[in-house]
């Protein structure tokens, strides 16, 4: 199948050295010899570049692979033909002006819903989609789930949606290309949507027959810098020699471009929106990067009026407060400063949204994530006193180390079964520590024996009486609870529970 190369910029950065490697790709070290293509955002507008020839043949690919281009924003495609000529109107990335923005997409897979000779209008509608706008000028599976889904943003929005409202309906869409294919699809895709943003879809796999495994991957070049060696042509850079302290770059790949830097695969039926050269999936860090600017930017369509809230840390930190006022029969006043918390710890603490709330009743914060990138952004914020890169199992469990509160908000959508956590914490807790969360809940009328569901959003929701067995089990009460909207899906909101629990 093809190959992705996709690039995410803090500042403006060629891609010099990455595209090198990866155009060997396309008939030299890999069989990718159908075409090529690459998209470059500059400012409002995109300068493209596409050859049927194979990209370590072709003399535009020397070209762009040595001229000095800066972006904050591109995607490259090396293209194995399975569907489709080897011809021009075939070769990827694809391009479409909506709402006065020049969007942009690669992709790599085979989508079966999308696959055919039939007309294009024959094929799956996406969400709210009547009117068709946009129509695939090739033959392939590729350019018409785009259509598709130029065409279902279209018909959703008659603003300019926010960047969480955005990333969402995506997420949304991606569910409804794979669902009732899943075993048969393999669809992960690049979409830009201006200078700033892009987005990364993995739903892997392999062709029958095939051992050769499609999906993606990324790193993140930050400080302090190192060299680099590609994989695929004897090529190193030191890049400590060739940057400044304030660039940061997101490289993202179908499979690993250098053999000494560390690669994470997109887990399945993961969407990634990369800006500023970090990758986000919360809606609270989508949300935070559109409060700086960093948004859809259209003098054709006005930016949408629906001021959706993602802040469950600070609903949260205002429950602990109450639940502090009520055990020391306080008058009521919820204020932040009637108490204060010797340790504390933010399990999964992301990007650090949840510690800036939390930061004024702590004198010492830990916080973990697994994630190195999250680590790197929270530390950026200055709230925490320690920063650990693991599970949270590697700041619970210390038997020398008893924390007086442990919060994790938005973390339990992403744990399968919890109760390793709870017992983790009761054992890391003061007596009378207190333990606060959000969950999305199932019902209890599921199956008897399913304390969890797992969403096609890769997100987990858990049934309210298992959360209540296990909080017994482990020697917690319940001090108090609030159902509250966790983020927006098709348009309706999420709901889930807040909760504030002390050890017994």
């Amino acid at each position: 199948m093809c190959q992705l190369l996709g690039m995410n910029c803090a500042t403006p950065t060629d891609f010099n050295f990455s595209f090198l490697g990866f155009a060997k790709r396309g008939g030299e070290t890999d069989k990718h010899e159908h075409g090529w293509g690459l998209a470059i955002y500059e400012g409002r507008g995109l300068r493209t570049f596409h050859d049927t020839l194979p990209a370590s043949r072709s003399k535009v690919a020397d070209f762009v692979a040595t001229y000095p281009m800066k972006t904050f924003n591109m995607m490259a495609h090396i293209r194995y033909a399975t569907q489709g000529d080897v011809s021009l109107e075939n070769v990827h990335p694809f391009q479409r002006e909506m709402w006065g923005i020049p969007w942009s997409f690669a992709h790599n897979g085979e989508v079966p819903k999308y696959t055919g000779k039939q007309p294009f209008g024959d094929f799956p509608r996406l969400g709210k989609t009547n009117e068709l706008w946009y129509h695939p000028v090739g033959d392939t599976d590729s350019e018409a789930v785009f259509c598709a889904i130029l065409n279902g943003l279209r018909a959703e929005f008659t603003e300019l949606p926010t960047l969480p409202v955005l990333y969402e309906t995506l997420q949304r869409f991606c569910h409804e290309i794979i669902n009732g294919e899943k075993d048969s699809t393999i669809f992960n895709f690049l979409l830009g949507c201006g200078q700033y943003t892009l987005f990364a879809y993995s739903w892997p796999g392999a062709r029958p027959g095939s051992s050769v495994w499609n999906g993606l991957c990324y790193t993140i070049r930050r400080p302090p810098f190192l060299s680099a060696t590609l994989a695929d042509v004897d090529y190193a850079v030191n890049f400590a020699s060739v940057t400044s302290p304030n660039d940061r770059v997101a490289v993202i790949t179908t499979s690993p471009l250098t053999v000494d830097e560390e690669w994470k695969e997109l887990k399945r039926g993961q969407l990634l929106m990369f800006d500023n050269g970090w990758g986000y999936s919360e809606l609270h860090d989508c949300h935070e990067v559109e409060q700086l600017g960093r948004g859809l930017h259209s003098a054709a369509l006005p930016k949408c009026s629906k001021n959706m809230s993602y802040d469950t840390p600070a609903l949260l930190r205002s429950l602990v407060d109450q639940v502090v006022v009520l055990d020391n029969d306080d008058d009521g006043n919820n204020s932040s400063d009637l108490w204060t918390a010797s340790r504390g710890a933010d399990l999964g603490c992301g990007s650090g949204c949840a510690g800036v709330v939390f930061r004024s009743c702590i004198q010492h914060l830990t916080g973990v994530d697994i994630s190195p990138e999250m680590v790197d952004k929270a530390r950026q914020r200055g709230c925490y006193d320690r920063l650990l890169v693991g599970d949270i199992e590697c700041v619970l469990c210390r038997p020398k180390e008893k924390f007086d509160i442990i919060f994790a908000c938005n973390v339990f959508s992403f744990i399968h079964d919890i109760r390793g956590v709870f017992q983790s914490v009761s054992q890391s807790l003061q007596v009378q520590g207190i333990f606060a969360f959000s969950v999305e809940m199932i019902e209890d009328v599921v199956e008897e024996q399913q304390n969890l569901a797992l969403q096609f959003c890769a997100r987990y929701a858990h049934k309210r009486s298992y959360i209540k067995q296990v909080a017994q089990e482990f020697g917690f009460e319940t001090k108090l609870q609030k159902e509250s909207t966790l983020r927006d899906h098709e348009g309706s909101v999420v709901k889930g529970v807040l909760v504030v629990m002390t050890l017994k």
